[in-house]
């Protein structure tokens, strides 16, 4: 279990063996040292006063490697709320210090052991919660698989849709309030077993990279080294003008400081003052819809990979106060979406999720530029320029697919440390209450919440982003591109009309000055090879 807590797997799912076991021997030996110089002594009769408890040294020794096996694996530290294993699940790289044979997986597979896990897990997802009981009550190996809670968050969603109260996992969640028989077995003992109230399994030999780095991403805290670096451009009482020629036009982002000390929301929206506010009212959390007071009760208990995330373009149209409690900082405020009226594409949103959750590499839609502003907590970015795609990001060659590491943990577990061999670097900070970072048209953004927190995000189209924004609509698969309405297919017409009725001659204007940058961009053979300031040549062999 020492092992199976400091072996980090990698995104293709192996795991390095001589890794893990080199980082077991450096573990035990910095344990050692620490010892050495952290081992508590017994205290003198003189130090402690009548009545105190005494600390022996084997409690202090006990207690002080719990909190060091909680730090072991290469600076990788495990979540103090981290649950156990619920299962003695390893990774593979584990099995090479044993007898290949003690893997309990393929014993108990039958016919299925040919599969990957995740074609297992596959298969497993299309069974009912009924049919996932029974299954457990095969074998262990198929018990593991079938309590893998992720099944179970589906079936909770599926069926439940946003209206359940979250009893600390998927599977609790959906036995608490499901009507339907588990098991058709007549024994008690069966049953108990089934639904894992008092069933006392306890499965061991099991190993799984798969499993294990699901239960890993969950448990792991984000390390140090992954929040020092803070190479953003910060900006504090900057004019429009300014933002404008350093950041906008060539598109870059910035983090901008004091913006937001007028807005309400900072101070009106804590979790109580905003279930009040809400009273009832369901937002969008992933594929369903939930009501606030139920939400805040799942993110305070849930510990999984990829916490459920609330993100809901109609928050303020729900609950209007919440859209009067804040206002589009000066930068933004031109919004040329917004001749469409109502028939715009979704472009304001507000954000909640506990740490851990957030948004894992992408591009904004429509080729909008945006911004987003923390009320409360603190989110980790990176951000990487339009030519280049993020390392383990794999877009599809028409842009309508990404590819990408299942978690944000994982991300970071696998790939940040190859950014820094990159020449362009990507830009990175943490944005806290009261910042805005601007996120400009075509780059690519991660982001992850250090704690609880609160956002609110706004896409938007200025004269600076026009062109790209309508090139984008009329690409060919614009139905597969466009988002946040109904209409992909017709936006482009309708926003282009819309755009020379209310501003004649823009788009001319706007199309000449940018003919006139690309002009001035090109050289000709005979510019190229005359020194302007000297009128000779330039030789560069």
């Amino acid at each position: 279990r020492l092992l199976a807590k400091t072996q980090m797997p990698t995104f293709s799912g192996i795991i390095a063996p001589r890794l893990a076991t080199k980082r077991r021997r450096s573990a035990n030996k910095g344990r050692n040292r620490r010892k050495k110089t952290r081992g508590i002594q017994n205290p003198s009769p003189k130090s402690v006063p009548d009545g105190a408890a005494v600390e022996t040294n084997g409690e202090a020794e006990e207690e002080e490697e719990e909190e060091e096996e909680r730090e072991e694996g290469g600076g990788f530290k495990l979540k103090s709320s981290a649950s156990s294993h619920s299962h003695d699940i390893q990774p593979l790289g584990n099995l090479l210090l044993r007898d290949p044979s003690s893997n309990i997986r393929n014993q108990g597979l039958g016919a299925l052991r040919a599969l990957t896990d995740e074609l297992v897990l596959e298969v497993l997802s299309l069974l009912s919660g009924g049919d996932l009981g029974r299954l457990a009550a095969v074998s262990k190996s198929l018990y593991v698989f079938s309590t893998h809670d992720p099944l179970w968050r589906n079936l909770v969603l599926e069926e439940l849709k946003g209206d359940f109260f979250f009893t600390g996992s998927w599977r609790s969640t959906y036995l608490s309030v499901s009507t339907k028989p588990i098991s058709s077995s007549s024994s008690a003992t069966s049953c108990s077993a089934v639904n894992g109230v008092g069933s006392g399994i306890r499965i061991r030999d099991f190993y799984s990279d798969y499993l294990f780095q699901s239960w890993l991403c969950a448990s792991l805290e984000m390390k140090p080294e992954w929040l020092q670096t803070d190479n953003i451009k910060r900006r504090r009482g900057i004019s429009v003008e300014e933002f404008i020629s350093c950041f906008e036009e060539p598109n870059k982002p910035v983090l901008l400081e004091g913006c937001l000390e007028d807005w309400l929301a900072l101070g009106k929206w804590e979790r109580d003052s905003l279930t009040r506010m809400c009273n009832g009212v369901k937002f969008a959390v992933g594929p369903v819809e939930m009501k606030l007071e139920d939400y805040f009760q799942y993110s305070a208990t849930v510990r999984e990979e990829r916490p459920l995330y609330l993100f809901d373009p109609k928050f303020a149209e729900k609950v209007p106060e919440l859209g009067l409690d804040y206002e589009v900082p000066v930068y933004f405020r031109e919004d040329l979406f917004s001749v469409l009226g109502d028939e715009r594409p979704d472009y304001r949103w507000i954000i909640i999720g506990p740490a851990g959750s957030g948004s894992s590499f992408h591009v904004d839609p429509n080729s909008t530029s945006a911004w987003n502003a923390v009320i409360k907590g603190s989110k980790k970015w990176v951000m990487f320029p339009p030519e280049v795609v993020p390392p383990g990001v794999h877009p599809s060659s028409d842009g309508a697919e990404v590819a990408c590491p299942v978690s944000i943990i994982e991300w970071f577990m696998n790939f940040y440390d190859e950014c820094k061999k990159w020449r362009k670097r990507p830009v990175e900070c943490v944005c806290r209450a009261g910042e805005v970072v601007f996120v400009p048209n075509g780059w690519w953004h991660l982001v992850i919440n250090l704690e609880d927190s609160i956002a609110i995000t706004q896409n938007y189209v200025s004269r600076r982003n026009l062109l790209n924004v309508l090139d984008f609509l009329r690409r060919p698969n614009a139905n597969e591109l466009v988002s946040g309405t109904d209409d992909r297919v017709n936006l482009y017409e309708k926003f282009r009309c819309a755009i020379e009725s209310s501003f004649p001659e823009t788009i001319d204007q706007l199309t000449m000055k940018a003919e006139e940058r690309v002009a001035k961009q090109k050289l000709t053979f005979w510019e190229s090879v005359v020194d302007t300031n000297t009128g000779g040549f330039k030789f560069s062999f």
